[in-house]
């Protein structure tokens, strides 16, 4: 019996996790990607070269392999193009219209506003001299990018006209988006859409770097949320899937909480990065949602039953920038010894600790589970008690 094809949207090392998922339902995966040695151009069956906004090209691959479905995790950059080809070829996804605005900045926070959604007050500017109806602090953010490049706190006008120079190289537009700034714990929310259903799956707390740079460098589930409050997430994450139309996807909401209220900063119809949706999500619940996701884009029944309730975490790396790296063999060695689910160290002897600036700065994670969040949260302080100790010896 021929195999059912899939179509993965970019084959880099965030895409590997859902690859092998399907390979192991026993799809047949064509992956494309503007790179021709692609990270993970090894583990698809077929391997196409295509450029990100090469439409016919693109269209012209999921016809030779006569796809079933077509996905992508933990990037937003192909999202229109993937809504295009799924409506010409009548494939479960969702419009562009919706990719369109979930991968705006702008736009999306005008459709907040418009479908009540709480968010931070927010406008576009061509020039630093048009933020006068604000009130500092204020984030610039480029409106067409992610995992935190360009976005930066200003705390005074010429913070903001250093800032507004950097932002800007962080975007193809020619203005960006000032937000005011909202206080309060970070967090976000791993949900599911289909045929008009919302479920979330997972709530999940963030650890960032300090301003004026906004790096997440950390993520815990469950969150600590109060059931008060994980109820009102749920009604603001039912009615952001009717303005936004999500159907036949995941999501990744991105919020903050304070004494005022639960605040929406952006969301994507899309799995979350980081390893939340690819590790933490299964390891605390037992739901692997990049399985429900394919049997979603393939139309196919699945299952959300919860079979776990455990503390995962994923804890990115953040020691003194401009320390030399000159023990790699004892960091990796001690890496080894540790009871943990998934460790990397990407520096090499020789190399200089960056300043974390945005996600693509990051140079290693470790990825641990626990029954009791307070046993997570001690394993993690000894580590890096002790990782520290290697790195400065």
């Amino acid at each position: 019996m021929t195999k059912k094809s899939i179509l993965v949207f970019g084959v880099g090392e965030l895409q590997c996790s859902i690859i092998n998922r399907a390979k192991e339902k026993g799809l047949f995966v064509v992956g494309i990607d503007p790179c021709a040695d692609a990270y993970g151009k090894e583990l698809v069956d077929a391997f196409e070269v295509v450029d990100g906004q090469d439409y016919e090209r693109t269209l012209a691959v999921a016809r030779k392999y006569n796809v079933a479905g077509i996905i992508t995790a933990a990037t937003d950059k192909p999202l229109v193009m993937m809504a295009r080809v799924a409506e010409e070829l009548n494939l479960k996804f969702y419009s562009e219209d919706t990719a369109i605005i979930s991968t705006d900045k702008f736009l999306m926070k005008e459709a907040f506003m418009k479908g009540n959604i709480p968010c931070a007050k927010g406008k576009l500017i061509f020039s630093v001299d048009e933020i006068d109806d604000f009130v500092f602090p204020v984030i610039l953010k480029p409106r067409d990018n992610s995992g935190s490049r360009g976005v930066i706190l200003c705390d005074n006008i010429d913070s903001l006209k250093t800032a507004f120079e950097e932002t800007i190289r962080y975007t193809k537009k020619s203005s960006v988006l000032v937000e005011e700034f909202i206080e309060g714990k970070e967090y976000s929310i791993e949900s599911l859409h289909w045929n008009g259903n919302t479920e979330i799956i997972q709530f999940t707390e963030k650890r960032t770097t300090p301003f004026p740079y906004n790096v997440e460098l950390g993520h815990i589930q469950p969150a600590d949320i109060s059931s008060i409050d994980k109820e009102k997430i749920r009604k603001i994450i039912e009615q952001l899937a009717i303005v936004l139309k999500f159907d036949n996807c995941a999501s990744h909401t991105e919020l903050k909480i304070n004494d005022k209220g639960i605040f929406v900063i952006e969301t994507s119809p899309r799995l979350g990065g980081d390893y939340i949706t690819s590790m933490l999500v299964p390891l605390s619940t037992g739901v692997n949602m990049e399985d429900v996701l394919i049997d979603i884009s393939l139309g196919k029944k699945f299952c959300l039953c919860e079979k776990k309730h455990r503390f995962s975490m994923v804890q990115f790396f953040d020691f003194t920038n401009g320390v030399l790296v000159h023990n790699k063999e004892c960091i990796i060695k001690y890496l080894d010894s540790i009871d943990c689910c998934h460790y990397s160290f990407k520096l090499e002897n020789g190399d200089i600790i960056p300043l974390i600036t945005n996600s693509l700065d990051r140079y290693g994670e470790v990825i641990l589970v626990e029954d009791k969040r307070e046993e997570l949260i001690k394993k993690i302080s000894e580590f890096f008690l002790l990782i520290h100790s290697i790195i400065h010896e």
